[in-house]
């Protein structure tokens, strides 16, 4: 069975950081690409970041460049997203997805999908 399962959503105040983790089973992530979408209430589920597993390269939106990170564990099956600087707008529920395609901040290129995890930043 091919799982993706987020942790280390929180609250955490305004300027705080937090570290995302997606970790996978079922599969490996050679090849593939992951990405990190998130939704906030009333709002429309965006992009935040992609990294292709092939060769690492990483890919964020203008809103969190310069804020956010992503690394990966290939051994562990697990990618994370390291954000720092966090503000208010930030606040939303956190999903990480999976394709065997090249890395995109296109939700409909993925199909794999985690639960999500909840990260709330208070002012």
């Amino acid at each position: 069975e091919v799982q993706l399962v987020e942790s280390g959503g929180g609250l955490v105040q305004a300027g705080g950081s937090l570290r995302l983790s997606c970790a996978a089973s079922g599969f490996t992530f050679d090849g593939c690409a992951i990405g990190w979408f998130r939704q906030a209430p009333g709002k429309e589920r965006e992009g935040v970041s992609c990294i292709s597993m092939r060769d690492g390269s990483t890919y964020f939106a203008d809103s969190v460049k310069g804020r956010f990170t992503m690394s990966s564990d290939n051994a562990m099956n697990t990618v994370y997203l390291q954000m720092n600087s966090l503000k208010p707008e930030d606040t939303a529920v956190y999903y990480c997805a999976a394709t065997h395609g090249v890395a995109s901040m296109f939700d409909y290129m993925y199909y794999y999908w985690g639960q999500g995890t909840q990260v709330t930043v208070s002012s």
